[in-house]
């Protein structure tokens, strides 16, 4: 090439730079784009699919702890009932929700003997979520060695930490048109993320 000849290909330094800047801007579209897509699917999981809470309280314990975030699956319960096991979110009053498990569902036979709950006149294994010490306390709605029936459409809950859970044992059955969903995911603190499952009893 002669000292007068002209390099076609070579960019001068303001092409050069806008290169840059064209492949930065494009970047951050790229990353916003990705933002608003994943903000739009959480919407849209929040709205059918999934729901945020936070746990207040030590009713749960040792099973949630007070303050813990969790996520519960809102369209469960389109499909099927609540099942024995099950640690639900329900309405307790119009400013107010609970978390609690699942004991009885519609039909059961529910009694409490001796710091021990049964259904259906057999003894409930809770060694799953509750120390051999644990005693289950009767209460106004459910009375020493009094079984006391589920009726249709409703659910007998009970909290983890029965020696400090207000639950059916005090207020009665729920209606289940008051479960909000089913309890699923604990996702902070981030040490503690854990998928929830619940128990099987074996009975009859």
């Amino acid at each position: 090439m002669g000292m007068y000849d002209v390099d076609i290909n070579k960019k001068t330094g303001f092409e050069r730079v806008s290169a840059v800047f064209g492949t930065v801007g494009s970047v951050i579209f790229e990353s916003i784009e990705s933002i608003v897509i994943a903000l739009a699917i959480s919407i849209v999981l929040y709205l059918t699919l999934i729901t945020p809470h936070q746990v207040d309280g030590q009713s749960m314990m040792p099973t949630f702890r007070n303050q813990e975030h969790i996520i519960a699956n809102k369209i469960i319960y389109k499909l099927r009932e609540p099942r024995r096991g099950d640690v639900i979110i329900f309405k307790h009053s119009p400013t107010e929700d609970y978390i609690k498990r699942v004991i009885g569902v519609a039909g059961d036979e529910i009694a409490i003997i001796d710091g021990h709950v049964y259904i259906n006149n057999e003894q409930l294994d809770e060694s799953d979520y509750l120390a051999d010490t644990v005693r289950t306390m009767p209460g106004p709605a459910l009375p020493e060695g009094q079984p006391f029936t589920v009726p249709a459409g409703h659910i007998f809950v009970m909290g983890d930490n029965r020696p400090h859970s207000t639950d059916s044992r005090v207020f009665g059955p729920v209606e289940l048109e008051a479960v909000k969903g089913e309890v699923i995911f604990v996702y902070f603190p981030f040490n503690n993320m854990r998928i929830i499952t619940g128990p099987h009893y074996n009975l009859n």
